[in-house]
């Protein structure tokens, strides 16, 4: 079953650029679960650019379908997170430079460190998510680590061009999507969307 879970971190974007106090993310929220949504996504990002904390605290207030916060994999956010307590956390890599999250978190790489993340995460009773590319050791990587939920990273097939470009990144997505199943990780049904981005 496919649910659909709305970003509102780009009505906090309009705000921040505004420098006032609206569009509210929290009244989008709202008007998202009266229209039918199945979920919230909010991003709360280090340098806190678009969604803030009181954001946040008012989105676990207020959500009554399901909040799914997107953070980095840092001491900061897992404290946040834990003392927020929301419905899932996806772990996504961050960068300070980037507009949007411009790829999947590095599973195999950063395995220490998310492996404490999600421990601290999870005895919290808190669901965790792993947003990675579609790439098969990504996939095993968030397996070992136990995560709940992956959710892949769409970029390379939004972007493609040319059409057998486009059939072959989304063979992949369907191909990774089954490999993570088989090994226990369903793809996330909570995931935010932005563009091919998550």
């Amino acid at each position: 079953m496919v649910r659909l879970g709305v970003n509102v971190d780009h009505v906090a974007t309009v705000r921040e650029a505004r420098r006032g106090i609206e569009p509210d993310p929290v009244a989008a929220a709202v008007l998202c679960e009266l229209a039918g949504a199945d979920g919230i996504v909010c991003h709360l990002r280090e340098d806190r650019r678009h969604i803030k904390d009181r954001d946040l605290s008012l989105l676990r207030q207020v959500v009554k379908t399901h909040l799914n916060l997107e953070m980095a994999a840092t001491d900061e956010m897992v404290k946040k997170a834990v003392n927020v307590l929301p419905d899932m956390v996806t772990l996504v890599p961050e960068r300070r430079q980037e507009i949007t999250t411009e790829g999947g978190l590095d599973a195999r790489g950063n395995f220490d460190l998310l492996e404490e993340a999600i421990s601290n995460l999870r005895a919290n009773n808190i669901v965790v998510s792993l947003f990675i590319d579609p790439d098969i050791h990504q996939i095993k990587a968030a397996a070992k680590l136990g995560a709940d939920y992956v959710e892949l990273h769409t970029g390379t097939y939004a972007n493609a061009e040319e059409l057998n470009q486009v059939i072959e990144e989304l063979e992949n997505l369907k191909s990774m999507a089954a490999a993570a199943a088989k090994l226990g990780r369903p793809f996330n049904r909570f995931a935010g969307c932005a563009g091919g981005y998550g």
